[in-house]
């Protein structure tokens, strides 16, 4: 449907066209050709087959001020350099370590940040046939080998991780759904570890190993059904985060081995996860095509985000856009580009166009103002960057907490409220509205009065091209539609609960019709323990998956094609965003006002470096 959308209006030819630079609030991200790291040939690697291309850091604090470190794997090859970001081109005649494996690839890495020195950084490396390995790229030492003999599981690593705050333990997460927790002063032993059950919950189990003398893996958990594909550590290292096959988000307490809540995708396997920086949030991503938003304190779905087309494959929040902070009500009147002009001085502080807006005229019953910027790649090589507004964080904030969810969707159903808003009335009934009156929408924000109509938490588009028409259909009803559609419509499009109902029909028919069948052919293993749960068609529609008109849906900031093949990686760091390809391509992005020494040459090396 986008791209018809888009083809209509004479976009379609650039549709495939690779993106060398893109704009957002804050500025120009651009591309920084010379930073491209790959193997040293350069020549796009044949990824047939393979295994994800992954990309690790490590900042190892020496005194040169160029204390970054680079991991990545290509096939059978991994490489360790160190990386120059935005200040100088890459150097790949020269890797500080290379590795190329027999018999089995590496598949993901993980450094230890709390041990890492200029003569010594820990790296562990996960493999397809089992194993995981503790390396030395500095001083070019291996020197521990676990699971060698795969007596304790047989299937790929699927992620491994330091566990936050230790210097030897780590978890290590298989495609058998198994997860291993292992201390590197212990030996694995040469038989096959014994276990007793320590825990037992829904859809999950934890035992201990059973020995004489202490010996690896200390903890096996068993979770879900399927492949547990991705694992994350809360940011203090309190609370796990895990996705599967199954479809399942399940988050533990890392210590007592609770579980503390789920939540199930839309259809199909959950890919990737990660959280935000305070903790509060989850996002994850997964066969769905969908980003979804998970309230760690709620313990429910507050937002999906639909932006790509294939299969997400990597999550992540950029907590260097992410902002918290006192909020200072601004007045505004104007121009659309006198409004970008005024926001453009803000990028540090990174405070959303919408929300800045919604809190002009609100009152003051939330001092504090959140945006949290994540960003989502995928197979289908799109880049998409997203924000999570109060709006939609916040979305019954003044209002008395005894109103159930029922009747705030039956409040906001386009055809309950009034269609007039010249005044603000109206506000809250299923459309936004644009005006150049300061006076107008400010009852959109949650500091709206209870008197009114509720405020919807609908979606918010601030980039996408097809958004203006999108709009301009969703509030066709509405009166007070004036010239600020032209100007104003595209930074803050919105769809009407029925529309999306509409949009989302055929989608919703063709999902639920094939999910029985993939049910079907999950393994048994654990089915016992909670059949009702895992059946796709029993939890559509409950607090585990809600419907998709249900939840606020997120409309991408930028989504854009930026690789040939499907992409594998996404970091944030201080001054620019890193992404992969399967090829083995891994670019840096340099953040606006961060191109540095390569902007000249930049400029001249991007003929196809369009904004768009």
């Amino acid at each position: 449907m986008l791209i018809s959308k888009m083809a209509a209006e004479g976009g379609g030819k650039e549709m495939n066209e690779i993106k060398t630079q893109f704009t957002t609030r804050e500025g120009v991200y651009k591309l920084l050709t010379h930073s491209e790291y790959s193997r040293p040939n350069r020549v796009p690697f044949n990824s047939q087959g393979s295994n994800p291309v992954k990309v690790s850091f490590v900042n190892v604090n020496d005194q040169s001020g160029n204390g970054d470190r680079i991991c990545f794997n290509v096939g059978r090859e991994l490489y360790f350099y160190i990386y120059k970001g935005v200040r100088k081109a890459a150097d790949l005649s020269k890797p500080i370590d290379k590795r190329i494996y027999k018999g089995t690839q590496p598949t993901c890495h993980d450094f230890n940040h709390l041990t890492a020195t200029a003569e010594s950084v820990s790296l562990l490396v996960g493999f397809s046939a089992g194993q995981v390995q503790l390396i030395d790229p500095i001083k070019k030492e291996t020197s521990k080998l676990f699971n060698e003999e795969r007596l304790i599981d047989k299937s790929r690593v699927t992620c491994v991780k330091w566990v936050p705050g230790s210097e030897s333990l780590f978890l290590v997460a298989h495609s058998s759904g198994n997860m291993y927790l292992y201390n590197v002063e212990h030996t694995c032993g040469t038989t096959a570890p014994h276990y007793q059950l320590l825990k037992q919950g829904e859809n999950y189990a934890v035992h201990t190993c059973k020995s004489k003398s202490t010996r690896n893996p200390l903890l096996k958990w068993t979770v879900g059904e399927g492949a547990l594909n991705e694992f994350a550590f809360s940011p203090d290292g309190k609370f796990l985060a895990c996705v599967s096959q199954d479809g399942f988000l399940r988050v533990f307490n890392f210590d007592s081995v609770e579980l503390h809540g789920t939540m199930k995708s839309y259809f199909g396997g959950l890919l990737c996860v990660c959280w935000s920086p305070d903790g509060k949030y989850i996002v994850a991503g997964g066969e769905d095509d969908l980003v979804t938003v998970w309230s760690f304190l709620d313990c429910r779905v507050i937002a999906r985000g639909h932006g790509h087309k294939s299969w997400v494959s990597v999550v992540a929040f950029d907590h260097y856009t992410t902002s918290v902070e006192e909020s200072d009500p601004m007045e505004f009147s104007g121009s659309d580009e006198d409004f970008q002009d005024q926001t453009h001085f803000d990028r540090d502080r990174a405070n959303s166009t919408q929300s800045r807006l919604s809190k002009r005229n609100s009152t003051d019953s939330r001092p504090v103002s959140v945006t949290y910027r994540f960003g989502s790649v995928g197979q289908d090589t799109q880049l998409c960057l997203w924000d999570l507004t109060e709006d939609i964080l916040f979305p019954h904030l003044p209002l008395s907490r005894t109103r159930t969810h029922t009747n705030v969707m039956n409040a906001t159903n386009p055809s309950a409220g009034g269609g007039g808003s010249g005044g603000g009335s109206g506000g809250g009934s299923g459309s936004i509205v644009i005006s150049n009156n300061p006076g107008t929408n400010g009852n959109n924000s949650g500091g709206s009065t209870p008197g009114n109509s509720l405020p919807m938490p609908l979606p918010r588009s601030n980039s996408l091209p097809h958004s203006a028409a999108t709009a301009a259909t969703a509030n066709s009803k509405s009166s007070a539609m004036d010239g600020a559609i032209a100007s104003g419509v595209s930074k803050f499009a919105t769809l009407s609960l029925h529309d999306r109902k509409e949009r989302h029909h055929d989608k919703d028919h063709k999902r639920n019709h094939s999910m029985g069948h993939i049910s079907s052919k999950s393994s048994d293993k654990l089915n016992l323990l909670a059949k009702t749960k895992t059946d796709p068609a029993k939890t559509l529609g409950t607090l585990l998956c809600p419907r998709m008109e249900d939840v606020p849906l997120l409309e991408p900031l930028i989504c854009k094609k930026i690789a040939h093949e499907r992409l594998t990686v996404l970091i944030f760091l201080e001054d620019c965003i890193v992404t992969a390809c399967q090829e083995g391509f891994i670019c840096t992005w340099a953040r606006p006002g961060k191109v540095g020494l390569l902007s000249s040459q930049n400029q001249a090396n991007s003929p196809s470096g369009t904004v768009v």
